[in-house]
């Protein structure tokens, strides 16, 4: 099975795709401000709700004195407080792009947290390819990655921030009860890096590019944490928040979709490197843009792994661009 890694964003061509419906979030009712939805009626069944072409799932469990799974949504605003008080609010304070609304996932099992949060598709989106959506941490996973705790879970890094702790989002797409041939891979945390400075939280909404899933009815998203000291599983809270969720409904499949350039782009910030893993065969050109539009720094080249220095370059953001086989694709970095 192929395996697509996103290290912060995917480098996606602009071209749209047709047809596109987003779910946002914002158009579902909640009774006031700073407040989320879970629907804790009929334990057992799915009382979720329907946004765009897909429908989020909420189950109430009765077991361990009451808990929910899958999907509620929430305009909860509290970026600092730590501890399970505060399970839906996302670590932005926000929605994507400014919104007030967004999406909160948790994955209840104690023992695997996986194959545990689903989205299904509805209506003209089933048997198409789902663009993708943008993710963030709650702040409640953020804190504990960043401080240790609730409970048993540890600071990443641990003391002496060399610790090679990780918390990874997996999504696999499904057809008909049938897995995708490829899965994405979303690094929610990462200090695996040599260089402690290039350890991060992701605390600002990414995009996630699902289109190498192919044609799906359902997505399913799985977490997985370096922390599993105890052996029930991971210790992390198994939290995140999803927006923008954005199905292709239209007629057209994924063959008449723009293909994806799929690289890693890290560190970001970058200091005094910045490394790009390509996976396209036909990038032929990497180049560093300034935001007045000048090319401040271009390599003809093939390789998968490449190494730009950004030592001189002063502080700002920039654009990456790869280009090859008349297609370009961008991305922005932030030089520190």
């Amino acid at each position: 099975m192929r395996t697509i890694t996103l290290l912060f964003s995917a480098l996606v061509l602009g071209t749209a795709a047709h047809a596109q419906t987003v779910a946002t979030f914002d158009d579902l009712t909640l009774p006031t401000a700073d407040t989320y939805y879970v629907n804790y009626a009929m334990p057992g069944m799915d009382v979720g709700f329907d946004d765009g072409h897909a429908h989020f799932p909420c189950i109430y469990d009765t077991a361990f004195g009451g808990t929910w799974n899958y999907f509620a949504y929430s305009n909860k605003t509290d970026s600092v407080t730590s501890g399970y008080a505060n399970q839906y609010s996302a670590k932005t304070g926000i929605g994507y792009g400014g919104s007030a609304e967004y999406a909160v996932a948790y994955c209840g099992n104690p023992i695997t947290y996986a194959d545990n949060m689903y989205v299904k598709m509805i209506g003209a989106a089933i048997n198409k390819p789902v663009a993708g959506f943008y993710v963030t941490n709650t702040t409640l996973t953020y804190n504990s990655m960043l401080n240790g705790g609730p409970y048993s879970a540890k600071k990443f890094g641990g003391p002496t921030g060399n610790d090679p702790d990780w918390l990874l989002l997996t999504v696999y797409g499904y057809s008909g009860g049938t897995r995708s041939a490829d899965s994405v891979n979303f690094y929610l945390a990462d200090f695996r890096f040599a260089d402690n400075d290039s350890d991060y939280l992701i605390k600002t909404w990414e995009w996630v590019n699902l289109l190498p899933l192919g044609n799906v009815d359902s997505v399913v998203f799985q977490l997985n944490s370096s922390d599993t000291a105890g052996g029930l599983g991971m210790n992390t809270p198994s939290y995140l928040c999803i927006d923008n969720f954005t199905t292709n409904a239209g007629s057209l499949g994924l063959q008449n979709i723009p293909s994806s350039y799929i690289a890693k782009v890290y560190p970001n910030p970058a200091k005094n490197v910045l490394y790009v893993d390509v996976t396209d065969n036909t990038v032929q050109q990497v180049a560093v843009v300034d935001m007045a539009g000048n090319v401040v720094s271009s390599i003809e080249t093939t390789m998968k792994h490449i190494e730009i220095n950004t030592s001189t370059l002063p502080a700002g953001m920039y654009v990456l661009q790869l280009s090859g086989g008349g297609k370009t694709a961008t991305t922005k970095f932030v030089k520190q």
